[in-house]
């Protein structure tokens, strides 16, 4: 088997985007570089380019991508370092500057501020539905793949959430929350500054149609409902299963969304 590529270009690390292949970037950047530009998704920013100090924290069966400002140094320095020690890491060519150049979806400091970071805790109410499983999708796909989520009972999110630290969501007096006629996930991707990403602002129309009842706004919508009632009633009080069931369901929803709406299927039977 070939070795993995020394490098990776922006248009072929968006094609992963939003999906389980998204790899494991690291964002190498000097701190006052990042500190003035936005973060890409899913990212997790360590504050050296060494690898001694953060590579045993990486997760061996998935791949490697390290961006810098403009792959000129810090990112290079960091995978060849990677791959001397056998780890198959690849670089972002151009960098975080290439990535935004593209056009591809990033986070603004402001909200990589406020919500971003490794492991952030967020907290909900317990027996998730729809709204409830499409934010942790949301959050794991697009800002933190190890956040971690807590479900209690409905009077104490609040109160959870500020004992632990944690993001309240979906859950009156939230940050995030309902919004007249937009739902959690809708103000969460305004919250994130992912609200002009068509592939979302779509899965955002099925989700709302689901969740408030308003199916006609979506074809899709009425699946999505059923598949993710069936699931809460298969999942019972296992609140994690029923947000990993879940999200499989929103995979197939997006990347229907970024590759095969134009697929159709038209066979009937003939006698």
């Amino acid at each position: 088997m070939s070795e993995r590529p020394f490098s990776i270009t922006p248009d072929q690390l968006a094609a992963h985007l939003g999906t389980p292949h998204w790899p494991q970037v690291i964002d190498v950047r000097a701190a006052d570089i990042r500190a003035t530009q936005p973060d890409l998704p899913a990212s997790r920013w360590v504050d050296s380019p060494d690898p001694a100090g953060w590579a045993a924290g990486l997760d061996p069966a998935r791949p490697v991508v390290v961006a810098c400002k403009a792959a000129l140094n810090r990112s290079q320095r960091a995978v060849a370092a990677l791959r001397a020690g056998g780890i198959p890491a690849m670089v972002l060519e151009g960098g975080s500057n290439a990535w935004a150049a593209a056009g591809h979806p990033v986070l603004p400091r402001a909200a990589a501020h406020a919500f971003g970071g490794p492991g952030r805790i967020w907290v909900t109410r317990r027996r998730p539905k729809i709204d409830r499983v499409a934010c942790p999708w949301l959050i794991r796909r697009f800002l933190d793949p190890d956040a971690v989520f807590l479900f209690v009972d409905p009077p104490q999110v609040l109160e959870v959430a500020a004992d632990v630290g944690g993001i309240a969501f979906d859950t009156p007096g939230a940050p995030i929350e309902h919004d007249g006629p937009r739902c959690s996930f809708d103000t969460l991707l305004q919250a994130v500054g992912l609200d002009g990403f068509a592939p979302l602002t779509a899965l955002a129309t099925i989700v709302r149609a689901a969740d408030t009842d308003d199916l006609a706004l979506s074809p899709q919508a009425a699946g999505y409902l059923a598949a993710s009632l069936g699931l809460s009633a298969l999942s019972g009080d296992d609140d994690r299963a029923m947000v990993r069931h879940g999200s499989v369901v929103l995979d197939g929803l997006y990347t229907w969304i970024i590759r095969a709406r134009a697929e159709t299927h038209s066979w009937t039977h003939r006698a």
